[in-house]
């Protein structure tokens, strides 16, 4: 009997019906990548037992000034994305310029083949990979130059904003476990999260939108522990199973999301929840954006006015005790 695609993620992850897994090195999409010199870039094995790499990126001219360190944490449902896809490329890029900014791109284990909580983990290894550099008597010289390790930010986009909440939440405020380094703040972008009882914007969202609610269950499926469901812990924050976040000292979190994105519920749901708790957190919605605006099409306005944003976000805690 010939073998049967059972799971398509956007061309690019298929699970084939005898439990086989092809994956395309590259998104279904094409973008054309924009060097102009501007920012300098290379890759750095962070984890060899897993043959994990981070990409890392600076400013081309920022010899001898320190810049602030911001994690990016690329999307994809948990099963599908790279730091090598060139809109994730373009994206930093653009952080790393915009921001004055040395930025990180870890790449991390995906679903089905390396199932929650294998990105997680991949996501905390990124950032002790930081510490050890930050105490190490042969550091890099190039992050040495100009890498300020108190001064660091941690973002990612969907499944990378799940990423960034649950190590907030694991390093509490300061992130006293990483000294030297220094977290200051989370910016999650879109944030990933689920739950067994549907939001408003998942069951009446569009059928076609980029992310939706089909797409937003295969990821799932493939990416939960086999016979786990949505109320997962790390997927649900508010889960009958999860941690309460209410005692939890948290850092500054800025959540940011677009108003035709199915996950919209589910984000200012936790902002609220959070404020509610007295925790540092903002909420800002972009006017008919859908999930991902920001690196499908970077140099939009909606993209500009979301940059300048996570600028501000860092100036304001970039020293704040």
């Amino acid at each position: 009997m010939s073998k049967t695609v059972v799971d398509d993620c956007r061309g690019v992850l298929q699970v084939y019906s005898d439990g086989s897994i092809v994956r395309a090195s590259h998104p279904a999409f094409n973008v054309p990548y924009h060097d102009d010199g501007t920012v300098l870039w290379k890759d750095v094995v962070f984890d060899p037992a897993n043959d994990l790499q981070l990409r890392l990126y600076k400013p081309a001219d920022s010899t001898g000034s320190k810049l602030p360190i911001f994690y990016y944490f690329h999307g994809g449902g948990f099963c599908i994305g790279s730091r090598t896809w060139l809109n994730c490329q373009n994206y930093c890029s653009q952080l790393a310029c915009q921001l004055r900014a040395v930025v990180v791109a870890p790449d991390y284990r995906l679903g089905p083949e390396n199932r929650l909580p294998a990105a997680i983990e991949d996501g905390y290894t990124a950032l002790t990979w930081l510490r050890d550099q930050a105490v190490s008597a042969d550091l890099d010289p190039w992050l040495s130059d100009v890498a300020d390790f108190s001064r660091v930010f941690i973002s990612g986009d969907s499944a990378g904003g799940n990423t960034a909440h649950n190590l907030a939440a694991r390093l509490g405020f300061g992130s006293p476990e990483l000294a030297p380094v220094r977290v200051r703040g989370y910016v999650m972008l879109a944030p990933f999260f689920g739950g067994t009882v549907l939001t408003k914007s998942e069951a009446e969202g569009p059928k076609d939108a980029f992310l939706n609610l089909e797409l937003i269950d295969r990821f799932w499926r493939l990416s939960l522990p086999i016979g786990d469901n949505t109320d997962h812990p790390l997927v649900n924050p508010f889960g009958p199973r999860s941690k309460s976040l209410e005692e939890i000292d948290l850092d500054p979190i800025l959540v940011v999301v677009g108003e035709k994105d199915l996950l919209k519920d589910r984000a200012k749901d936790y902002t609220m929840r959070l404020k509610n708790w007295g925790k540092d957190i903002e909420y800002v919605e972009f006017e008919g954006q859908q999930h991902g605006f920001f690196t499908i099409d970077p140099n939009s306005e909606p993209s500009k006015k979301l940059m300048l944003l996570i600028k501000q976000f860092i100036e304001k805690y970039s020293g704040k005790d």
